[in-house]
């Protein structure tokens, strides 16, 4: 039986171009107002990869390793981190305007949405990341909300990254932002860049072979403002498009640990992150006051050494 292509879902690699090992942009059909880049620098004289200036903001963020970003005239060392799942990282917003180079060792992402707008470019520690710990139970995730309208100063950007422990769900309830409604939705794009790795708790006990294949799962599904159909097993690397349609759940298998990193941006003229869930799962959300939140979060460097975590 012919598989049938899945236009909103690109494995890892699918999307190389110029250098990197993923590029989400204008040139895909129907996507308009976001992108990412993501790629594997191997050191700083190994190569550097560079962007021009134009109409476009961009928000760098390390996947893992340290990285030197040249901008504006000057240059910004980002720390980084180990991996993912090792707390929030030092990021840099450049404005539109801007180009940049980026160099370093390790993997990163830049995160992208065009316009004529100029904001000033900002570097944010990772000690100032606001972290959220979202949900309760089961549905406990880990938010990093530093290019969120309420941490960053952007045009269009509002982009998170969250952590969704072995057996958790994230994305849940199944919600939607297609449709304008002044005060309860905003029309945003969305892209979810994921990662998947040993749960730590498993990891930390040695039993986890080298070969295990990290995976989660991630939906979605159509909505009146169209047609939209993913179900996939999700691996570091791969990307899923949401132009528009209900998206969630994103599933933590219970031996692994997930990680997505959303770029979200829209047509409306404010910038805000308003959804409306659907109907027949929004009273997951209510279900959530009085129960616990999950004791492993919040993951960070300092519980990572602890549990003395493989690197």
């Amino acid at each position: 039986m012919a598989v049938t292509r899945n236009e909103w879902f690109h494995a890892r690699g699918a999307l190389s171009r110029d250098g990197w090992e993923s590029v989400v942009d204008g040139s895909i059909p129907g996507w308009q107002h976001t992108g990412i880049r993501v790629a594997a620098l191997a050191g700083h004289s190994a190569g550097a990869l560079s962007l021009p200036a134009g109409d476009v903001e961009r928000i760098v963020v390390p996947l893992s390793g340290t990285f030197d970003v040249d901008h504006d005239g000057t240059t910004t060392a980002l720390v980084g981190r180990a991996s993912v799942f090792d707390g929030p990282t030092d990021v840099l917003y450049v404005g539109a305007g801007e180009g940049l180079t980026v160099r370093g060792r390790g993997r990163v992402a830049v995160a992208e949405a065009p316009t004529t707008e100029r904001r000033a470019s900002a570097y944010i520690a990772a000690q100032d990341v606001p972290v959220e710990v979202r949900g309760a139970g089961r549905d406990t995730r880990q938010v990093h909300n530093f290019g969120t309208p309420g941490a960053l100063d952007a045009a269009a950007l509002i982009v998170c990254e969250v952590i969704t422990p072995g057996g958790n769900w994230s994305s849940h309830p199944a919600h939607k932002h297609d449709e304008h409604v002044a005060g309860h939705e905003s029309r945003l794009e969305e892209i979810y860049y994921f990662e998947a790795a040993p749960a730590r708790e498993l990891a930390a006990s040695g039993v986890v072979p080298m070969d295990a294949d990290a995976f989660g799962s991630f939906a979605t599904y159509s909505s009146a403002a169209g047609e939209i159909d993913t179900n996939a097993l999700v691996r570091t690397g791969d990307i899923a498009l949401v132009p528009y349609g209900y998206h969630g759940p994103a599933v933590a298998a219970p031996e692994y640990d997930l990680y997505y990193l959303n770029v979200m941006a829209g047509p409306d003229p404010e910038r805000v992150w308003l959804v409306t869930d659907d109907p027949r799962q929004a009273w997951i959300r209510r279900r959530w006051t009085g129960l616990d939140t999950d004791p492993r979060l919040p993951y960070t460097s300092e519980t990572l050494a602890q549990e003395g975590v493989r690197q």
